[in-house]
């Protein structure tokens, strides 16, 4: 089981830092013309979705076996 603070950090990293990255890689690459960065920036969206989704089904279980 995780910790409360590894959980805040996987959180923050699938929430904001992730999509962020990605953000910046998509701007950037089309400024630049950098070749794959919508390659790059699919992956990173998708490990991140995955992410906060795997993160979020943990929540729900913890949360409905606290509340017993």
């Amino acid at each position: 089981m995780l910790n409360s603070k590894i959980y805040d950090v996987l959180k923050w990293v699938a929430i904001i830092a992730m999509p962020a990255v990605a953000v910046l890689i998509s701007s950037l690459g089309q400024i630049w013309e950098w070749p794959d960065a919508d390659k790059i920036t699919l992956t990173i969206n998708a490990v991140a979705l995955c992410l906060g989704a795997l993160i979020g089904v943990s929540s729900y279980q913890y949360n409905k076996e606290i509340k017993g």
